[in-house]
């Protein structure tokens, strides 16, 4: 038997909820990635890919940025800026660590303060693009829910590019942080 809930705004509020805290703990676990990090170390390709942290950090900021826009704007006209999606990879000289950190908290704080009023069900145009020609419809939980997915999948990148180039491990910190030695 499946629980429902008779109050549709209680269940709302929770749903907002879970997914704001699961969103928050993919930001942090991410973020993990970048204690202690040099700006070598975050330009720095410890892979076979052209990835590298800071670049992570700069498309992560970007990424949820430009969804949650796309969540405001709710444009039927929208179009994806292929030169915008490519910048978002590209990491320029005045480009840090901090700088892009600072800015990410500042992307959290505008998704966490849109989600606050928002309907979860709300029918939200997506932007055509060369992948997706057709104009598609999703409601806003979820690109909320893939917001969350793109975070997750690139805090595993970041754990590999970290592990690869000094030894960092974002599980051995997250257990360090519980107060578990090894």
């Amino acid at each position: 038997m499946v629980a429902s809930s008779s109050n549709g705004a209680a269940s709302s509020s929770s749903a907002k909820s879970d997914i704001l805290d699961l969103l928050a703990e993919q930001r942090r676990t991410f973020l993990i990635a970048y204690r202690g990090l040099d700006e070598v170390g975050a330009r720095s390709r410890t892979t076979a890919s052209e990835l590298t942290l800071i670049a992570l950090l700069k498309h992560v900021s970007f990424t949820e940025r430009n969804w949650m826009r796309t969540i405001r704007e709710c444009d039927e006209n929208a179009q994806f800026d292929m030169a915008e999606g490519m910048a978002s990879w590209t990491v320029g000289e005045d480009d840090t660590v901090e700088s892009l950190t600072a800015g990410y908290a500042t992307v959290a704080m505008e998704t966490d303060a849109l989600l606050a009023d928002l309907d979860l069900d709300l029918a939200v145009p997506l932007p055509t693009a060369p992948w997706a020609p057709e104009r598609e419809w999703w409601s806003a939980r979820k690109i909320l829910m893939h917001v969350l997915r793109e975070t997750a999948q690139h805090a595993g990148h970041a754990d590999i590019i970290r592990e690869s180039l000094d030894g960092a491990n974002t599980t051995m910190q997250m257990g360090a942080d519980a107060g578990m030695e090894f």
